[in-house]
């Protein structure tokens, strides 16, 4: 499975298939954040049948549901603090892995670890288009 590795601690990728959780645990993750809203195709597996696999493989597993236009601050926070509960590396995953770098970038901005002009260049480095996150920026930078 292609994963895009952002740091130590977090790499992003589309939706795996049931049968990569044990080869996510196999190459070392310790949990899978799932960012799809289940119902969101019908190819998907949900959320119920992720969580199952991930039991089965060892991997701890949060799901935390958002469509780009919903994402709120208690979305980013449940986020890190998914990130920050586990002990190892974590593959965050969405349709594409957009929204999951999404989360994780918003929440850099928020806590001052990076600039909200970065944004974009940082996700067309690794292949995301992160205007998304861009908009969300100015929509809510006057809180």
């Amino acid at each position: 499975m292609q994963t895009v590795r952002i740091n130590d601690k977090i790499s992003v990728a589309k939706q795996p298939e049931i049968e990569a959780f044990a080869e996510l645990a196999a190459d070392g993750f310790k949990a899978v954040i799932n960012n799809r809203p289940d119902g969101e195709d019908a190819q998907q597996p949900g959320s119920a049948v992720e969580k199952q696999a991930a039991a089965d493989a060892g991997l701890a597993y949060t799901h935390i549901p958002v469509t780009g236009a919903t994402i709120t601050e208690a979305d980013i926070r449940a986020f890190q603090a998914a990130l920050a509960n586990t002990d190892g590396p974590v593959l965050a995953h969405c349709k594409g892995g957009t929204r999951s770098l999404t989360l994780w970038v918003l929440g850099e901005v928020l806590d001052g670890r990076m600039r909200a002009d970065e944004v974009r260049a940082f996700g067309e480095q690794r292949g995301f288009d992160l205007r998304g996150a861009e908009a969300w920026l100015a929509q809510h930078s006057g809180r």
